[in-house]
This record gives C-alpha cells, sequence and structure tokens, in this order.
C-alpha cells in the first residue's frame, strides 16, 4: 500500500468508538492504523505515542495514568490503563509498549477470542471485524482480566466518592444550593428600605 492512498489523520485522538491501535510499517517508520466502529484511521505516529497523546487530550498523562493502574491493581509491566473512566475507555497492551509490533486493544470492543496458533490469537470486536494478533490466548486473556480489575477499582472508587451524588442527584444538588429572593437582600438594609417603601 502506498503512502499516496492514505489519508494521514495528524490528530487523533482515542474515543469511545477507537477498538484497537495497530502499529504499520512504511519503510523505516512506524505509523498507526487506528480501527474504529465505522472507520480505519491512519496516523503518522507510533501506537504509543497515540495513547501518549490522548492521555494528554484527557487531562492526563501517560506516566500518570500507569502509576493509577500499578497503585489501584499493582501492574507494572504491559500495564492496561484508562484513558477516560467518564467515557469508559480502557486499553491494553499485547506487548511491551516500546515493542514495535504492540497493538493496543480497546477493553470495551472485544467479543470474542480464540487461539489460531500458539503464540497468535484471534480476536472478535464490536464490528465483527476479526483481527490476529501476535500473542498467546493465555497472554490475552490474562490482559483482558487486567484491564476488567482496573475498570471494576475505578468505578468502584467514583461510586464510593460520588454515592450520594449518584444516588440523588436532584436531592443532592438541592441541598448545596441556597436561594434567596430579591427582597431578601433589603431586608435589613436600612437605607435600601427606605428608598422602597
Amino acid at each position: 500500500m502506498s503512502e499516496k492512498k492514505w489519508k494521514l489523520h495528524e490528530e487523533f485522538y482515542l474515543s469511545p468508538k477507537t477498538m484497537a491501535i495497530i502499529p504499520i510499517r512504511y519503510g523505516s517508520k512506524i505509523y498507526s492504523k487506528i480501527v474504529e466502529e465505522d472507520r480505519e484511521v491512519i496516523t503518522p505516529y507510533k501506537p504509543l505515542d497515540v495513547i501518549k497523546k490522548s492521555c494528554r487530550f484527557y487531562a492526563s498523562s501517560y506516566d500518570g495514568r500507569r502509576e493509577g493502574t500499578k497503585e489501584l491493581i499493582g501492574v507494572t509491566h504491559k500495564a492496561p490503563i484508562v484513558i477516560d473512566p467518564i467515557q469508559s475507555i480502557y486499553v491494553f497492551p499485547t506487548a511491551s509498549p516500546t515493542n514495535s509490533e504492540c497493538v493496543w486493544i480497546s477493553y470495551e470492543h472485544v467479543i470474542h477470542y480464540e487461539p489460531s496458533s500458539k503464540m497468535k490469537t484471534n480476536v472478535t470486536l464490536g464490528n465483527n471485524v476479526t483481527i490476529q494478533l501476535p500473542i498467546s490466548t493465555y497472554s490475552f486473556e490474562n490482559q483482558l482480566f487486567r484491564t476488567a480489575h482496573l475498570q471494576s477499582k475505578i468505578v468502584q472508587r467514583l461510586r464510593s466518592y460520588y454515592r450520594e451524588d449518584l444516588l440523588h442527584p436532584m436531592e443532592a444538588a438541592e441541598k448545596s444550593r441556597k436561594y434567596r429572593h430579591y427582597s431578601d437582600l433589603f431586608k435589613n438594609d436600612s437605607e435600601s428600605n427606605r428608598l422602597y417603601r
């Protein structure tokens, strides 16, 4: 495939529609093919760079997200990360993130997986497209479970922190709001009372 056939996207950030980030070679460079629910996008950045840019887009950093994963589930090697917990964007690498063959998979879009050989796994994504990954099914499943664990911990924390607001959003809003009628502004102001009689 020649570069001219590619519509390169210089600016691209992960969204809830993103299903996979796959490294592709162009000469001596590594680009990324981003598979979404309804399209494929080519960007002239390595998959890890796409991940880092997306973390920054959602007001965090890749290192910060990795530290968060370590804190919550104790994983540092091939660590899954949350790009944005509000939109439920959780991704995991199939190899070391610096490995040129590392593919990043969106946890939410994994529908099915099965071995295709000893060290390869066929993964069916949300749009019923199957991709073959250079990872054993055991390792893929381990990455999937780690990501599920991370998501569970983050959701648990968010729920406990915002429990009052999540369970009773209107009551919480009412409690925090102070209402005053404009006439109350002048109740104890003798000068204002005199003017408005």
